[in-house]
């Protein structure tokens, strides 16, 4: 195995500290002297690097959150992988799987909600490259998913709708666990997770309509 140099170690030190940065008070609010700092080197290192604060920051979604949103999809088409068949169950359930009882630490998960709240309130190129990446392949592999498995006709406008709301809960639950725990006096262990993942499962089933027999 291939040990990184010194150059490789304190970029990789500067992504870390830069990441964490962006998280916690979003692109605007954070200089280039805070990231040095945080990282213990010099503007140069940065310049070197980088060139300047926007490729830093577009770098730290290109080698940190997309291969973290990157590995919730593996999880999500890991889960239907092993299936005999799909239903609209299967699909639902695999999708809540993959976020909340997903391959993410918490610490992983807290930077990567917290990058995307960021962004997401305050677009920047960042933005483009997660749609383009990430958002809009993930969206259109589930979308077609349940698709390929629900009886009744949908039209293109009511199942985008349908999907966006399936996303928006699994997402709510993910990662706003603080209110989620606070508001109904659960740690989120193992089983809470698990009957986090039917609730979402169930109550997806029937706003897409579908009955227990289809289900």
């Amino acid at each position: 195995m291939n040990q990184k140099n010194g150059e490789d170690l304190t970029r990789d030190r500067i992504l870390d500290k830069a990441e964490v940065l962006f998280a916690q008070k979003g692109y605007r609010a954070v200089s280039v002297r805070e990231i040095t700092s945080a990282a213990e080197c010099n503007l140069a290192a940065v310049n070197y690097h980088f060139g300047k604060k926007e490729n830093l920051y577009l770098e730290v979604f290109r080698s940190r959150w997309v291969p973290r949103a990157t590995r919730i999809r593996e999880s999500f088409r890991k889960a239907l992988a092993g299936q005999d068949s799909l239903s609209p169950r299967k699909v639902v359930k695999a999708l809540a799987q993959a976020f909340v009882e997903g391959p993410l630490s918490d610490e992983e998960r807290l930077r990567h909600s917290q990058l995307m709240t960021r962004e997401m309130t305050q677009p920047t190129r960042a933005f483009e490259l997660v749609a383009q990446k990430v958002i809009q392949p993930f969206f259109k592999e589930f979308a077609d998913k349940l698709r390929s498995v629900q009886t009744d006709e949908v039209g293109q406008e009511q199942m985008l709708l349908n999907i966006f709301s399936i996303f928006s809960m699994v997402l709510y639950f993910n990662f706003a666990r603080v209110a989620v725990s606070s508001i109904t006096g659960r740690e989120y262990d193992t089983a809470f997770r698990a009957h986090l993942v039917e609730q979402i499962t169930q109550f997806s089933l029937k706003g897409l309509g579908v009955s227990e027999m289809e289900a």
